[in-house]
């Protein structure tokens, strides 16, 4: 059975192929969504007994009261202290690099006057509480943490609170330590369905939230899901996505590790590559082969290359492009001499990888662009997690007696044409009279 299927688009069915690769199953099992309106349920009732209840049964603790699942700030600056040099320094370079990219995002709030006097415009405000939920246990996300956190903060949102699972009594330093420098201001030992129904109704010790973001499993996806209109989320990811547009004189052991990068995150990851020489794409399959048997993590990558992933040969890079933009994918390398030339071609990608030094997992850490990304062909209208997420817009109408009496006699002819006698009148009521 060979590593990763092989395709052509100029196939006859090459469509049909294509729209099988790309078919998958969002989180609507209706059992666990069954679970988890359980879980809001009591959650909403009980507070926090009811979320001390379901994290002792899932996550195998004994917790008592509210205060067993709460962290200090003392505690995160001591988990930071505690963690190696190398680790430490590596945590604040990407938060720096990722603070100075959002900051650049940061939207100012307008006005403008028009001749009469009437001033319209849009202030901009930062949402007052948001919630974060960070993956947890034994495995360390820490980048989730400053992704999540920081463009937050540099919002303006007065306070991040942040939800992390800690089954056991297990909690990675690296996760505690990112908290530190983000700034998150308090943070919780809890996770699953039940930490996103305190973020969302609120209980005695977490404050109801304004938005939720950050990843999790089925469950916490589909709480969010449930819970979204009392609260804002980010989006309800799918499994983790790239695409590789190379011409062929890329080393194919860099493509190939490209794509097992993303391969190794979950059998359900997808990994694929488009081009137009033949002869590369068998090279990098050759090369898959022989870098899959060195990962720790080869028998996931493997089932994700073999039901997921696929290499597609075309015609050319345009053709490639538009197979891209076709599938919208979460990140998007173009491994090509002046890749700026094909840029203004692209029109559906999560993240753009330009050229060929610039590996996808460099903006899964550092790079400084976030890292939460729509998945699941959503990039056609959906970005990426940033400032702009967390900042409110309110119109701003200032009507001058010269403007309201213009403006009135235009809102009452509308209102009078839907039948709103009331609203016409409100608006002839500050027309001028004569």
């Amino acid at each position: 059975m060979p590593v990763i299927r092989q395709l052509d688009s100029l196939a006859p069915d090459f469509d049909a192929q294509l729209e099988m690769l790309l078919a998958w199953e969002s989180v609507a099992d209706r059992r666990v969504e069954e679970t988890v309106n359980e879980i809001i349920r009591q959650v909403r009732q009980r507070g926090d007994a009811a979320v001390i209840d379901y994290t002792n049964r899932f996550d195998r603790r004994q917790l008592q009261a509210a205060a067993d699942f709460t962290l200090s700030a003392s505690e995160l600056q001591a988990a930071l202290e505690r963690i190696e040099p190398e680790a430490r320094d590596a945590l604040q370079a990407a938060a720096e690099r990722v603070r100075t990219y959002h900051n650049h995002q940061r939207q100012e709030s307008w006005q403008y006057r028009e001749a009469d006097g009437t001033v319209l415009g849009q202030q901009i405000t930062a949402m007052q509480r948001v919630g974060i939920y960070v993956p947890g246990g034994k495995a360390s996300y820490p980048s989730s943490v400053l992704m999540n956190a920081i463009p937050a903060k540099v919002a303006g949102v007065d306070e991040v609170v942040m939800v992390v699972p800690a089954p056991d009594n297990q909690i990675s330093d690296l996760v505690l330590a990112a908290a530190a420098i983000a700034g998150v201001d308090q943070l919780f030992t809890i996770g699953g369905a039940q930490a996103v129904a305190a973020l969302a109704y609120g209980t005695d010790a977490v404050q109801k939230v304004d938005k939720i973001v950050g990843p999790g499993n089925i469950f916490v996806a589909s709480a969010k899901r449930a819970v979204f209109g009392q609260v804002a989320i980010d989006m309800i990811a799918g499994p983790s996505e790239i695409l590789v547009i190379c011409d062929g004189a890329t080393d194919p052991d860099w493509i190939a590790m490209d794509l097992l990068s993303q391969a190794e995150h979950d059998e359900q990851a997808q990994s694929i590559l488009v081009s137009p020489d033949g002869a590369f794409l068998e090279a990098v399959a050759l090369s898959l082969e022989k870098l899959l048997a060195e990962l720790p993590r080869r028998d996931i990558a493997a089932t994700s290359l073999a039901e997921r992933g696929a290499l597609i040969a075309v015609d050319s890079i345009e053709s490639a492009i538009a197979i891209a933009n076709r599938i919208a994918p979460e990140h998007l390398e173009v491994s090509v001499d002046e890749p700026e030339r094909y840029l203004p071609m692209i029109r559906n990608a999560g993240a753009i990888f330009m050229g060929r030094y610039t590996a996808e997992a460099l903006g899964d850490y550092c790079a400084g662009p976030n890292h939460v990304l729509p998945t699941s062909g959503t990039a056609r209208f959906s970005s990426p997690l940033g400032v702009y997420d967390f900042q409110k817009r309110s119109s701003i109408i200032h009507c001058s007696p010269q403007g309201a009496d213009k403006l009135g006699r235009v809102a009452a002819t509308l209102a009078r044409g839907e039948g709103l006698e009331a609203h016409a009148r409100s608006a002839e009521y500050r027309v001028e009279k004569g």
